[in-house]
């Protein structure tokens, strides 16, 4: 959107008297960066993994779909209104960004970004395709300075939401105080929802103040004795929220200018112990060439403990080896595994299972093949198996310091489980080590793999004609000049 971005960059504005990190995020997604290569290439990659997920979600998760569609149930549609791909809905903007965003987030399937603290970047995409495709259905929204956005315009938006929420990510633990992650989304989501609706910087940073100000989502849906769905709905929220924060700057709502450093009543004194927001690294697209994908059905921190479960399962039936035969498992892991998805005690849900290291690894343990969506569902065998409830007793999990400093260090930023296991005779297995899992950064296979999940989702909602068409359009060098509705109408079953 190079019209845009030079008419709002010579907007006459007071932004030097926000506080600092409101005006960087600002000046970044405002300013016309020139992106590597790397960047533009896996901004597809996940823009691509992220609708798969989202159809994924869609199409086998009952609870997910009753929280689609507009309000009430079997209103109208919404003449030019959000085409919630993988469905026949057209919402209006609040509830479209509502609804992708929960699509996308809601089997934990989607990309992360690992740091201080553990998020999910491409929860933007929920705010980002709804207001694209909208201002692309509405043509009296768009004028020859701002004109229709098109895929290009959904890329840089991406890039630029990734960096955001993930630079914040790396050294500031939000999760240490109580608050949620989605307190970065809702941020990020925002700042860039201003840049494609044509708002000025001020209007921006207006809306970012207010994105701080807000009252922020507690982490205690995240952790136990109260994990529960309301984590897979959670960045809808924040991106929801973002949207319209956006909307009330749009029609002249003033920021609050120390939103973060206001004395007593600021962010940083109110919910962040007095200190500052720590970014370790100038905003470029790091975050995007590096993310990690999800190309297996796990909480992030445990992806690598599956890989090794897996391997040991193998070796046990090579031998001979029952299940039944494991006297004890000792997993050793990283400290955000520790607080993300070490429990014991009972499960109570979906949401509950896929947050929890013992399930995962009891299950491939058990079924001897990698855990998939369905084996976290309530009507699943395993949820309710009494061998899983033994083996989970029988794991131990604990902290290996050195692990911990590579999943912080910038350099390594592994996610390494170790694995062993005791059979009852007394004897052991070797342990079972891996650092980075399929869908990192490190792993040569990554971007075919994420390819290969998209196909698979995909094609859970479209034939396959439909599906190549959409693999071929994003492939294409004209991807760029596609018109976002274009785009989404390929989604529509």
């Amino acid at each position: 959107m190079a019209n845009k971005m030079t008419h709002l960059n010579n907007d006459n504005t007071n932004s030097t008297a926000y506080d600092d990190i409101l005006i960087s995020i600002v000046s970044y997604v405002y300013e016309p960066i020139e992106f590597s290569e790397l960047a533009w290439t896996r901004a597809k990659a996940a823009l691509l993994d992220a609708l798969g997920v989202a159809m994924e979600g869609i199409h086998s998760s009952a609870e997910l779909n009753q929280l689609l569609g507009p309000v009430p149930p079997h209103s109208p549609i919404v003449e030019g209104g959000f085409k919630l791909p993988g469905t026949h809905y057209q919402l209006d903007l609040l509830k479209g960004a509502f609804d992708l965003g929960t699509s996308i987030r809601y089997l934990d399937h989607n990309d992360a970004f690992p740091g201080a603290e553990w998020g999910h970047p491409s929860d933007n995409i929920g705010a980002i395709l709804p207001v694209t495709d909208i201002l692309c259905r509405r043509p009296h929204t768009t004028t020859s300075s701002h004109p229709s956005p098109t895929m290009k315009d959904v890329l840089t938006a991406l890039i630029k939401a990734y960096e955001i929420q993930g630079t914040l990510q790396i050294e500031n633990a939000f999760n240490k105080i109580g608050l949620d992650h989605v307190i970065l989304v809702k941020v990020a989501s925002t700042a860039v929802v201003c840049w494609l609706l044509g708002l000025s910087r001020d209007q921006a940073l207006a809306a970012v103040s207010h994105a701080w100000v807000d009252g922020h989502p507690l982490r205690v849906y995240r952790q136990a004795p109260n994990t529960g769905p309301r984590k897979g709905w959670a960045a809808g929220d924040a991106v929801q929220r973002a949207v319209h924060l956006a909307l009330l700057a749009a029609v002249g709502q003033p920021g609050v200018k120390s939103a973060l450093t206001a004395p007593k009543w600021g962010f940083y004194d109110v919910l962040f112990h007095s200190k500052q927001l720590s970014t370790p690294k100038p905003f470029g697209s790091w975050v995007v060439e590096n993310v990690l994908f999800k190309v297996n059905t796990a909480e992030g921190h445990g992806l690598t403990a599956i890989e090794a479960a897996l391997k040991l399962s193998k070796n046990m039936q090579r031998q001979g080896i029952v299940p039944e035969l494991v006297e004890r498992v000792r997993v050793r892991t990283h400290e955000a595994a520790m607080i993300i998805i070490n429990k014991s005690g009972p499960l109570h849900n979906a949401a509950d299972r896929d947050h929890d290291l013992r399930y995962m690894v009891a299950v491939v343990l058990l079924k001897g093949a990698q855990i998939d969506t369905k084996d976290y569902q309530d009507e699943s065998a395993w949820a309710t198996d009494p061998r899983v409830e033994e083996l989970r007793r029988k794991i131990t999990v604990v902290e290996e310091p050195q692990f911990t400093q590579d999943y912080h260090n910038i350099h390594i930023r592994s996610l390494t489980n170790a694995i062993q296991i005791t059979l009852s005779d007394g004897t052991w297995l070797d342990e079972e080590v891996v650092e980075f899992p399929d869908g990192h950064v490190k792993s040569p296979n990554t971007l075919a793999l994420v390819r290969e999940k998209a196909v698979q989702n995909l094609g859970l909602k479209f034939n396959n004609d439909r599906v190549k068409e959409i693999i071929e359009l994003v492939d294409s060098s004209t991807f760029d000049e596609v018109l976002v509705s274009d785009f989404i109408d390929l989604f529509t079953p």
